[in-house]
Order: C-alpha cells, then structure tokens, then sequence
C-alpha cells in the first residue's frame, strides 16, 4: 500500500494543491465526505425545513457533553432529552478531586440506563479507556487494573494484545458504553513525552507495532459493538506537554512517520473516527492547531489520506485552545476545519449552560452564512455512523 513519504517541501506542496482543489471544487463546503449529500438544490444559509428548532436538534446531535454527579443532574437530562448527541464519562473530577461519574460498576451502569432511556435517539455514551493510567475504569471504582499501551507494545504478542483487548471491551459492555476514545496511534518518537509516552500511552516508535496492535484492539471492540477513535491526528509522539494544560507546539519534533498508523489503519478500513488534536504543528499549518486547521482536517486527513467518516475533536474546553480564541471562535473553526462531533468534557471549566450556548453559536454561524445547513446534514450524517444500532 502506499504510505505518505515525502519531503517536507513537497508534503506542503501538496497541502497546498489540495487546498486550491477543494476551495475551487466545493467554495461552501470547508469539507469533502463520501456521505450521501442532501438531495435538490443546496439551501440558503438561512432556511431549514423543519425550521429553528430542527436545527437546533442537529446540532445538538453533534456535542459529546460531560457533566458532575454519580447520579445525572437535571441539566445534563434536559439536553440528552431535547437531541444531545452523546455524553463522556470520567472517574475523577478535575478541579475538585473527588469522583465525578463513576464509583461502582452498578451505580454507572444505572447512570447510563438513565441517560439512554432520556434519549429519544441512539445516545452516543463515550469514555477513555486507554488500558493503564489513562483508564477511567480501574480499581478504584471497582474494575480490573489494565496494562498500558506501552506494555502490550512491549510484549508485541497477537494473542497478548488480543486478550487485553478483550478485557477492555468487557468493562465497556458492562456499563453501556458504545464509543471508546482509543487506541492511541501516536507513534512514540519521544519517550519522554509528558503527553504520550511518560503516561505509557503509546504501544511502540515503530509504526508496525503500533498498527498491528491498534488492530487487534479495535477487533475486539467491533466484535463487542463499540466504536473507537484514532487518536491523536496527526501525532502527538513528540509533544512535550499536554494540550489539556498548555500550548503545545510540535513544530520541530514532529515526524511523517505519525502519519503512518492513521494512513494504514483508515486504508484498512479498520477507522470508526478520527480524533482531531490541538497541537501546533506548523509544518503542516502555519497558524492554526491541528483541530482547528483546514489544511490538516480537510486537506491532509480526508483529501491525502481519504478518510470521509466523522472526525472528532480533543476537548474543545482545553487550554490549548481557550488560551488563543474564544469558545464561539473556537467552534467555528473547528466547523470550518471539517471537525463533525464536538466534545466539551466539562473539566478545564464545569459549565452547565454549554450545551445551549454552543446550539447559539453554530446556529448564529448558520444565519451569518459562515457555515451552511447543508454542511451541518453532512456531519449529522457522519457521526450517525458512531451510534449504537437499536
């Protein structure tokens, strides 16, 4: 198969004809997609058939919400009963220390059920469980202890990495979760990364590593029915800090070979989504992190690499990018940049108002003309594919 190998002057090259390309080809559309697009003739920026509230509707599918509480508060069922996308889970609260969603495998899964059974659609339920210390499900609430990525990539054995994958996915089914933020498909060009590979987060700095491994791994959760993300495009190996907590420029470390695993895997068709990352990588994108870039998403990812499924993004609420633009810039740019599901994971800042504050944005940017209805259909469209069957 072919894999992307190019000079850095000719990758750019060629970022910068795709981006000729698609501006000429679809001047409206800021993303290309295989997605069956809407039949007739393209809507005016302001019309909807079903109206204000239609919209309002699918954009809300789009959000992944966190929230507080081992029980669902009022607000977090208000949404998910009015059309909100999906919910993501987590074992420890940021900025209080104490436990957040989950304190036993009963208690979260009546949580879920909860939550499911509020949902008039097919409720996307998503969490990290990397294996190791990024597992949200872990023994101190009950779960089996994991091994890293780190590990499994060490040990480099079929059987090995498909048994532990296997674990994961049994936690997983157990509570109700249909979409898991994994595997990590950084390649792990710095050992000493405090983002990837000090947190062991990555299997291997060999690219063949970490895709047979992701393999196996995501077999297990397609053979359970859960989805899974590729993360974090288009590498974060080399990252020095995390963009959860700081501006992260790759500019200098980054390496094509990250690449690789996104390419083989998606070129597989072993890719339910795409994880797009907040780093800086100017290589690729003069000015604009990796999620927030037009030329890394769509250009690069869909146009270079031919993915056409959802792309999803890191936490729209980390400091990577509130510290540079404001939470409704932010949205539009992501939406500009070919992003489909947004996620506010509720822990830099706990804002219960940010569901409908963020409905108000894209539906202002739709009105405005900056994005159309048509656009906001084909991510509908793309992220329905992430939901759980009936």
């Amino acid at each position: 198969m072919d894999i992307v190998h190019l000079p850095r002057r000719l990758l750019l090259a060629g970022l910068g004809s795709a981006a000729l390309v698609v501006v000429a080809g679809c001047e409206s559309h800021r993303a290309t997609s295989s997605t069956p697009q809407p039949s007739g003739s393209p809507r005016p920026s302001g019309s909807s058939p079903g109206g204000t509230a239609a919209l309002r509707r699918k954009i809300a599918s789009l959000l992944v919400v966190g929230f507080r509480g081992t029980e669902a508060p009022n607000w977090i069922i208000k949404a998910v009963r009015e059309g909100l996308g999906g919910v993501i889970l987590f074992d420890q609260d940021l900025e209080t220390k104490t436990a957040r969603n989950i304190r036993s495998p009963e208690q979260v899964t009546r949580l879920v059920k909860t939550l499911k059974d509020a949902s008039p659609g097919r409720l996307i339920v998503s969490i990290d469980q990397e294996g190791g210390p990024t597992s949200r499900l872990n023994p101190s609430n009950g779960f089996p202890a994991t091994r890293s990525e780190a590990e499994i990539g060490a040990e480099n054995s079929t059987s090995a990495t498909r048994d532990w994958a296997r674990g994961l996915v049994a936690g997983l089914t157990r509570i109700g979760v249909n979409l898991n933020y994994a595997p990590v498909v950084d390649v792990n060009v710095n050992p000493d990364s405090r983002a990837i590979g000090m947190l062991g987060r990555s299997f291997s700095a060999d690219p063949d590593v970490v895709v047979s491994n992701a393999t196996q791994e995501i077999q297990a959760h397609r053979a359970a029915g859960v989805k899974t993300c590729l993360k974090h495009f288009p590498g974060s190996g080399s990252a020095a800090g995390n963009t959860d907590f700081e501006v992260v420029d790759v500019t200098d470390t980054w390496q094509e070979k990250e690449l690789e695993p996104f390419q083989r895997l998606i070129q597989a068709g072993l890719a339910d989504s795409v994880m797009a990352a907040h780093v800086l990588n100017k290589q690729l994108d003069p000015t604009y992190p990796a999620s927030l870039s037009t030329a890394t998403v769509t250009d690069l990812l869909r146009g270079r690499l031919g993915w056409h499924g959802p792309v999803v993004s890191d936490d729209m609420q980390a400091v990577a990018v509130t510290d540079r633009y404001g939470a409704a810039e932010a949205v539009d740019l992501a939406l500009q940049a070919g992003l489909d599901l947004l996620v506010f994971a509720n822990q830099q800042v706990y804002d219960p108002g940010v569901v409908e504050e963020t409905i108000d944005t894209i539906t202002g940017l739709v009105r405005a003309g900056r994005i159309t209805e048509d656009r906001i259909d084909q991510s509908v469209a793309r992220v329905d594919s992430l939901r759980p069957k009936r």
